[in-house]
């Protein structure tokens, strides 16, 4: 068993969280990918790159080319 008393105890338990938690959340969406039909995939897609502009601006947008389905 680990000294729970050492140092960095607790920013690897956090490390260990977060990565379940983006394991749990990937699988949840895979879930609900598969419960969509066609049309609500594309939609998605949409949003999806509609948010990744917002969100990184059209200089790095414009490094990769867009698809859509």
């Amino acid at each position: 068993m680990t000294d729970q008393t050492k140092w960095g105890i607790h920013e690897v338990q956090t490390k260990n969280k977060a990565i379940k938690y983006q394991r749990d959340l990937v699988a949840r969406a895979m879930d609900q990918v598969v419960k969509m039909d066609e049309s609500g995939i594309t939609d998605l897609m949409i949003e999806i790159e509609a948010e990744y502009e917002r969100k990184y601006g059209e200089n790095v947008a414009r490094k990769y080319t867009k698809t859509v389905l």
